[in-house]
Order: C-alpha cells, then sequence, then structure tokens
C-alpha cells in the first residue's frame, strides 16, 4: 500500500446527488478515513451541455449534509482541459498515440460492416501506421491510443478479483476529439494521476473502463491505481434503482425526515457488511471498514428497513443533539417552517422536554413534527375527528372532573398530574383509560400522543387547565 492512500468521489454536475452517488461517496470516505488518508473531490464537468453550477451545489449541499467532507479545494474537471491535451500529444511525440482522419461517414461505414458481421462497432486501424502527410488538407484529426493487438488487459479489482479483457476487443479508441477536447476516458486518468490518487472505489457499471484507462496508464509509464468496483444498488424487486425505488437525490431523504448517520449507515450495509452488526455509528463503520470487505452482488434498497433503522437512530440520539438536528432540518420538513416560526426559548424547552415521549413513537423527523405539533397551536384546540369522537357524550363530564382534580395541583410535574387523576379516577369509579384518552384530545387535539401525564407536564399548569376548559365550555 502507498505511504498515504487518497481516493476521490467524482460525480458530473448533472443533477443533485442521488443515492447511489452517496454511497460511492461514502465508501471513499470511509476508506480514507479507515486508514488515515484523505478524500479528494473532483467535479466532472465536461459535458458542458448538461453541467450547471445549481447541480453542483446541489451535490457539495448534499455531501455536506451527510457529513462526507473532502480535503482540499473541489478540483474542475472542465478547467484542466489544457492539461489533458498536453498529455495526449506526449503520448502521439513517443509514439504510443497517433492522430486519425477518418470521416465520420467511413467511420459509420466500419460500423455498418461490423453490424453486419454480428461483431460489436469497431475502429479497424486505418490511420494507425499512416503517415500524417497524407491527411486530407484542412483535416483536423483526432488522437487515438495505440492499443496492444494481442494478449489482455488485466485490471486487479479488491472487490471484482482479477477481470481480464482481450486487448483484440478493446480497439485504438479516441484519447483527444477532433476539436481539441479530451475524452472522459482520457481525462480521468490524466486527473487521477495529477491528483495522486492511489485508489479509485466506483460503481461496476465503470469496470468496461478500467481496462482502457489502464491502457492509457501504462501508455504514459504512470502506475495504475488500486482499483474497486462496487455492486450497483437495486430496488427491492431487483431491478436497476429507479426514481420508483428511491434513486433520488439526498436532499430528497432530508425532506423525508431521515437522520444523516441512520442514512450513512444504511448506505454502507448495502454491500458491505460487519458481522451481524445492523446499528453503526460514524466511528464504527470507520473503525470497521475495509474495501475488500464489499460484496460481489448488488445490494437492494429497502425503504422499510431503512425507516426502521431511522428509528433506532432517533431513539439512542442524546436529546439535546437530536433536538439540533431537528431544529436544523425544520425548513425542508413539511409543517416544519410552521414551527420554526414560532419556535421561542418557551417552546424550545417545551420540546426538549417533550422528545423522550416523542421520539419513541417517530421513525422519522416528520413524524416528530407532526408529533410536536401539538406544542405549537394556538387554543382554541383544532380537534381531528379521532379526537373529537373521544370528546363527545359523558367525556365532557370526566374533563370537568379531571380539570377540577388538576387545579388542586400546587406543584407540577408529570407525576403530581398523575397523582391527581389516579385519585378522581379511583374516587368517581372511573378505570384510568376512560379520564387519559379525554384527556389526551382536549391537551393535544389527537388521539396520540406521548404520554399524558408527560404532555401535561410539558405544556405546564396554565396551559394545561386552559386547553381543558375549552372543551368543557
Amino acid at each position: 500500500m502507498p505511504d498515504k492512500v487518497v481516493t476521490r468521489f467524482a460525480p458530473s454536475p448533472t443533477g443533485y446527488l442521488h443515492i447511489g452517488g452517496a454511497r460511492t461517496a461514502l465508501f471513499n470516505w470511509l476508506y480514507a478515513k479507515h486508514t488515515g488518508g484523505t478524500m479528494l473531490l473532483r467535479i466532472e464537468d465536461t459535458d458542458r451541455e448538461r453541467s450547471t453550477d445549481a447541480a453542483t451545489a446541489a451535490i457539495l449541499d448534499g455531501l455536506s449534509w451527510l457529513g462526507l467532507t473532502w480535503d482540499g479545494a473541489p478540483v474542475s474537471q472542465f478547467e484542466r482541459a489544457p492539461r489533458h491535451r498536453e498529455v495526449a500529444e506526449e503520448l502521439v511525440r513517443v509514439g504510443k498515440a497517433y492522430y486519425c482522419y477518418a470521416t465520420p461517414a467511413e467511420l459509420e461505414a466500419m460500423r455498418e460492416a461490423a453490424r453486419a458481421k454480428g461483431l460489436p462497432p469497431r475502429y479497424d486501424g486505418r490511420w494507425r501506421d499512416r503517415d500524417p502527410s497524407e491527411a486530407p488538407p484542412g483535416a483536423k484529426g483526432a488522437i487515438r491510443i495505440k492499443a496492444s493487438t494481442d494478449g489482455e488487459t488485466v485490471v486487479h479489482d479488491r472487490v471484482q478479483g482479477d477481470v481480464r479483457f482481450p486487448n483484440k476487443d478493446l480497439d485504438d479508441f479516441i484519447i483527444l476529439r477532433s476539436d481539441g477536447n479530451p475524452t472522459y476516458m482520457h481525462a480521468v486518468v490524466v486527473d487521477d494521476h495529477d491528483m495522486g490518487i492511489t485508489h479509485i472505489i466506483r460503481g461496476d457499471d465503470h469496470l468496461t473502463n478500467a481496462a482502457r484507462q489502464t491502457v492509457i496508464y501504462q501508455a504514459m509509464g504512470w502506475e495504475v491505481p488500486s482499483m474497486s468496483h462496487i455492486p450497483l444498488i437495486h430496488g427491492a424487486d431487483g431491478a436497476k434503482l429507479s426514481k420508483r425505488h428511491g434513486a433520488l437525490g439526498v436532499e430528497a431523504y432530508r425532506a423525508m425526515g431521515y437522520l444523516p448517520e441512520a442514512l450513512l449507515n444504511y448506505l454502507a450495509r448495502l454491500g458491505w457488511s460487519h458481522g451481524d452488526d445492523e446499528i453503526m455509528s460514524i466511528a464504527d463503520m470507520i473503525a470497521w471498514f475495509d474495501i475488500g470487505d464489499v460484496n460481489k452482488g448488488a445490494a437492494r434498497f429497502d425503504f422499510a428497513k431503512l425507516e426502521a433503522l431511522n428509528g433506532v437512530h432517533m431513539r439512542r440520539m442524546n436529546d439535546a443533539a437530536l433536538l439540533d438536528i431537528f431544529i436544523a432540518t425544520l425548513p425542508y420538513l413539511e409543517g416544519g417552517p410552521a414551527i420554526a416560526a414560532r419556535l421561542d426559548d418557551r417552546r424550545r424547552a417545551q420540546l426538549l422536554a417533550a422528545l423522550p415521549g416523542l421520539k419513541e413513537r417517530a421513525k422519522t423527523l416528520v413524524e416528530l413534527v407532526e408529533g410536536a405539533a401539538f406544542l405549537f397551536v394556538e387554543r382554541p384546540l383544532p380537534v381531528d375527528e379521532k379526537a373529537a369522537a373521544l370528546l363527545s357524550g359523558e367525556a365532557r363530564a370526566i374533563l370537568r372532573g379531571a380539570h377540577a382534580a388538576l387545579a388542586t395541583v400546587s406543584e407540577w410535574s408529570a407525576a403530581s398530574a398523575e397523582a391527581a387523576i389516579r385519585d378522581y379516577a379511583q374516587a368517581a369509579s372511573h378505570k384510568l383509560g376512560a379520564v387519559a384518552q379525554p384527556l389526551r384530545a382536549a391537551l393535544t387535539g389527537k388521539s396520540t400522543s406521548p404520554g399524558v401525564f408527560d404532555v401535561l407536564a410539558v405544556l405546564g399548569r396554565e396551559e394545561s387547565l386552559a386547553r381543558i376548559a375549552d372543551q368543557i365550555d
């Protein structure tokens, strides 16, 4: 292994950071952290038609939200085009590449001839040994690499094992187009070499590229980095991941109320495992992760598992830390901005006090918004249909008695409120549930909430009594 591991994440800024890209970034980041190395970020923005600044910003935002920090400033591939050209021209000078002046019509004829024989379309090498002086006047040539025509190119892959490509299938591919722009295949090699990348970790859809990129490394006499091609993520039905399965941008997962740490835990477990450990902290993942332990087979994305895992992370999280993340995420959550607008110091303290009860019932931050809504509503409370049913008939008479009992409590707490309600229920021959259910409906406007005595404690004496009184009158 080199003295220091240097990995890279290299997204194309043609859209958001999708979930597969986030896992690739995570594996690069974990391997760098595990080995005490660094992870660099390169924006592969050579496709000028489709690359946008907005997409670049969204990718950086997604990585930052997940906590996948990179070292140094992001590198723009497009800005390095002069260097890519320089290397291509150097390969021509040393006889490892050549100018090809085949016309689009000639190339199409080659493709047609190959198709007629049932072969993959290939370039026939017609300019490989010709002198550029034979070029048509004014023609601008493309630069092609001189690939070996016999033997094989072997990609030594830490996930897939040794993968062998017959050289006859690789042909003399283009590294610099006739307009002077480098191909993706070539730009990636030059950038990885110049950035000092020691370990390439990316999706296995790049495996065939790895053979061609190895040809360029060898032509330049550069060391080939360690390669690891990780399996793609599939949907729960085994089909390639699509939007219907959850191939969304990571910002969608933030809006759905997932914690970054839970999402990273879930993504790490897609294709990699550590014994029977399901729940992992960031520190655990860094300590345990090794790229050689990634499975060859595709992993399946399952929303139900992600949601369950998120609930576990929420319940395990320190209340103050969960509150900080919750407040920071409110602008992105449905119903969140309304809560954020009313979050003064008093309500913040109430929210913190309510969290132990709220997080027991919630699997996402969106569910936490729904659960906490009762703290932020103005009197008289809107009452939902199920809660209204709990407030009909005899329930109002029961509430009147509960209100009177609670009005006698001077030292207000969950315990003192519970004692008063239990005494009242016993004296009036009511089951505790017959008192607690209408109380919950009056206090929260809903039929479900954290424990009713916790709700009384969090709302405080004055607000609790006022809310109950609203339902009696």
